[in-house]
This record gives structure tokens, C-alpha cells and sequence, in this order.
């Protein structure tokens, strides 16, 4: 499989196909067949294969479309004719994959394309072979291959091209022509009449036709008036005497008015102080405020006072807010290191444990050992004074006074440190060679010439015996 690719040119072009079964990409041999891929890329361009379905399908063999009728019998190429057909000694119909113009005679090549599903050597010659599907995409393709067949070779499921791109252009002076359809719209759309009455209000329909008919003009004329301006029903309604455009009083006069226009003097408008400036003279205040030297005072006084104490409110927030702040620190952090030292602790306990615990037995072991070890000595003296004869029954005695608890070793358990291993003596015979043994077997190799020439002087020998 690898020599086809060898033997197929380098490709130089590229369109995606989106439809229905999945993205489809082709690689067109622009070089090898122009005239087709340069037919195949002005078409996508051009929207030409939008929407349009693949209406054959024959299996193992190809799937075709390209018709916008979706009969088989449409389809015109981008030169407004059929072009010739192109061939290329290296590219064969070999496998499956591949992308080749539909025609029904010689040089009658339009729109419609097919796609193969095999390796069909009898298209070779027949038809131009323009293109193939790379990647994955190619079982997208066999996917338009996966229903039934019914009549005329026509596909049970539809599959569809929703739309195309083009990827890779080499030919750079292509234009995208006006199609028919589209001048047969823009022809249909320009003789189409058009209706230039404009719709009018008919008042004499209403029983209040003449009042509508005024209001209408009146709102008419402010629209064109006060267009694109910003309007208010002083500028609308200018004949209304319950509205007027200028203001009644001025702005300077709303905080100058005379007190001479109120009767009592509780009716008065309250009027704010502003605050003092420190340019202002204090002859106004006193003036404003009305009061003595001693009264202004204490009002002074009272203020300050009343100042301090919220100072002194804020202070004592503020040294609270502190003061449990830095209590939440400090829990906080002893809080850490509790949980430092609980981790600690137990890590210590839990990693170093064992050691301890083998320190411990390992001094405990040693002494039991060293202890057996003197025990397993004395049995020993003790045995050796058994083998030797020259041992005391009285030692024992004051041995067991000593020590009660300690059992006291028999004879009986001392016998096998007493024994002495002693080998039976082998007695050697020397062996009559006159006797046959009856482990005796003589071997005869008779490969062996000695044993050769002994068979056959035997036989001699048994002659002479009969004879006699």
C-alpha cells in the first residue's frame, strides 16, 4: 500500500466539505488536472454545492452528488460549458477515498463528483481522478455508504452538503461569478411594484373626528417645531392658561424673600444656616443666633463638652476593638502551638517509640542470655565431673540449700554431655580371587578384539569335545 502513495504527485489545494455524515476534507492535484480543481474550487466558492444531496450510491463502488437538482440528470461546470477530461500516468484508481468528476459521455465533465469506496481500475481512462479525502475524515465518507440501496441506485438515507470552504487556493485569479438564481431574484424584485401611497388617518370615521383631526395638526407642528430638541409641556401647550413657559419666580428671588409677606411670624420659611467660615465676622452670628455673650457661652461650652464625650465613646470603642483583636491573636496563636505540640508528640511517640522499647527489652534479653549462658557453663562442669568421677553429692546438697527453687539435675539428664562418641570398628576381609562372588558379573564388550578372538576359538574347542 505504501508504493501508491510513493507513485501519487504532492497535492496543492484543499476544500472542506460539511455535511450530514461529518466534515470531509479533499486534497485537490491542481497541477496534474487544472481545469477540474480549478472547476471544483469556483463552485464551492461560488455556493454551488450548498445544500445539495449525494443521490447515488452504489456499494463497494462510489458515491456521487454535486447536483443541485438531485436527479442525476443537472448540474452545470464554472465555464458555462462541459470541459474535457484530464489523465495523469501516476494517478490511478487504486483505493478507496479518491474524488473524480461524473460524466455520462467523453469530455463531459460538469459538477457532479463521486467519491470511491474501493480500488476501481476500470474508471481508469474514463474518468478525470481531480482529488482524495486525508485524515480521518475519510470515515466520514464511508459513513455516506452505511444504508440501503433502493431504485435507480438511489440511497434510502439522504446525506446532504450544508456548506463548503475553501482551505487552500492556488489559483488566485478566481472570481465568484452572479448565478442565475440569483439574477432571476434580483429581475423578480425589481419588477415587482412598488406601493408608494402612504397610509392616512381618516377621521371622519370617529365621532370625534374634527377634535382628533386639531390635535393631530397641533401635535404635527410641535414634532416639526421641536425637532431634536428636548420638549416639556410649557413648550407643547403654550395657549394653556394654567401653564406658562417662563418661570414665576427667579432663582436669585427664592432665597431673598421679605419677611414683611408674612403675617405671624410662626408662618416665616425656615431658612438653614450655613456653617462659618473663618474670613466671617462674628458680629453676624450674633446677629443671627440673637443671644448674649453668656448664653453663647454656655452653648459653646455645652458643645464641647458633648464633643469630648463622643471623643472619649470613640476612644474607648477603638481601645476595646484593640484590646480583643489582639486577645484573637493571641488565642489564636496559642491555639498553633498547642496543635504544634499535640502534632509533635504524638509523631515523636508514635516514629520513635519502638526505639525505647528495643533499648529496654534489648538490656533486658542481654542479661537473660548472659544468665542462661553461665547456667548451660555449670552444667557442663558438672558434667565433666560425672565423666571424670570427681563428682560431690555434698556440693549438690549445698547447692540445693542454697537455691530451693532450682530443680536439680539428675544423672539421667546429664548423659548426653557424659557420652562420648565412639565409631564401630569396620572389619575388613580380604577377598579370594579363586572364589566367584555372587555379586560377581563378567562384562564381555564385543567390540572388544580379545573377546572376538575368544568366541571364535570356542566353538573349536566344543568340536574337538564331541568328536572325543
Amino acid at each position: 500500500m505504501s508504493n501508491i502513495y510513493i507513485k501519487e504527485p504532492p497535492t496543492s489545494g484543499k476544500v472542506l466539505l460539511e455535511t450530514t455524515a461529518g466534515d470531509i476534507d479533499i486534497e485537490l492535484w491542481c497541477k496534474e488536472c487544472p481545469k477540474a480543481c480549478r472547476n471544483f474550487i469556483q463552485l464551492c466558492m461560488e455556493g454551488y454545492y450548498d445544500k445539495t444531496i449525494f443521490h447515488r450510491l452504489v456499494p463497494g463502488f462510489l458515491v456521487q452528488g454535486g447536483d443541485p437538482t438531485g436527479t442525476g440528470d443537472g448540474g452545470e461546470s464554472a465555464y458555462g460549458k462541459p470541459f474535457r477530461d484530464e489523465f495523469h500516468t501516476r494517478l490511478k484508481f487504486l483505493r478507496r477515498g479518491l474524488v473524480g468528476m461524473a460524466s455520462n459521455e467523453k469530455n463531459d465533465n460538469r459538477s457532479q463528483f463521486f467519491f470511491t469506496l474501493d480500488q476501481t481500475p476500470e474508471l481508469d481512462g474514463k474518468n478525470t481522478l481531480f482529488g482524495k479525502v486525508t485524515g480521518d475524515t475519510l470515515y466520514n465518507m464511508l459513513k455516506l455508504s452505511e444504508c440501503s440501496v433502493g431504485a435507480n441506485d438511489r440511497p434510502n438515507k439522504i446525506h446532504k452538503i450544508i456548506r463548503t470552504e475553501i482551505l487552500n487556493n492556488p489559483f488566485e485569479d478566481i472570481e465568484p461569478r452572479i448565478l442565475a438564481k440569483e439574477d432571476k431574484v434580483k429581475e423578480k424584485e425589481e419588477q415587482r411594484p412598488k406601493n408608494e401611497s402612504v397610509a392616512t388617518k381618516n377621521f371622519t370615521l370617529l365621532s370625534f373626528g374634527d377634535e382628533a383631526e386639531e390635535e393631530e395638526e397641533e401635535l404635527e407642528s410641535a414634532v416639526e417645531q421641536f425637532k431634536g430638541k428636548s420638549k416639556s409641556a410649557h413648550d407643547l401647550l403654550k395657549n394653556d392658561p394654567k401653564l406658562a413657559s417662563d418661570p414665576v419666580v427667579e432663582p436669585s428671588c427664592v432665597t431673598n424673600v421679605a419677611n414683611d409677606d408674612f403675617d405671624d411670624e410662626d408662618s416665616k420659611p425656615v431658612t438653614k444656616k450655613r456653617k462659618k467660615h473663618k474670613d466671617d465676622d462674628d458680629s453676624d452670628i450674633d446677629d443671627d443666633w440673637g443671644l448674649d455673650d453668656d448664653s453663647k457661652q454656655r452653648k459653646l461650652d455645652e458643645l464641647r463638652k458633648e464633643s469630648d464625650k463622643i471623643q472619649a465613646q470613640l476612644n474607648k470603642k477603638k481601645r476595646k476593638d484593640e484590646k480583643e483583636r489582639a486577645d484573637k491573636e493571641a488565642k489564636r496563636k496559642k491555639k498553633e502551638a498547642e496543635v504544634n505540640d499535640i502534632y509533635s508528640t504524638t509523631f515523636i511517640t508514635q516514629n520513635y517509640k519502638h526505639l525505647k522499647r528495643s533499648k529496654v527489652d534489648k538490656a533486658s534479653k542481654q542479661d537473660e542470655t548472659m544468665k542462661m549462658l553461665e547456667e548451660f557453663q555449670a552444667k557442663l562442669e558438672t558434667a565433666k565431673k560425672l565423666n571424670m568421677g570427681d563428682y560431690d553429692d555434698d556440693e549438690d546438697d549445698e547447692e540445693e540449700e542454697a537455691s530451693p527453687e532450682k530443680p536439680k539435675d539428675s544423672s539421667d539428664t546429664l548423659s548426653w554431655m557424659t557420652h562420648k562418641f565412639q565409631p564401630a570398628e569396620e572389619v575388613r576381609r580380604a577377598k579370594d580371587v579363586n572364589v566367584e562372588d555372587e555379586e560377581h558379573y563378567e562384562i564381555h564388550d564385543p567390540r572388544n578384539p580379545i573377546n572376538k578372538r575368544r568366541r571364535e576359538k570356542k566353538p573349536k574347542h566344543d568340536k574337538k569335545s564331541q568328536k572325543t
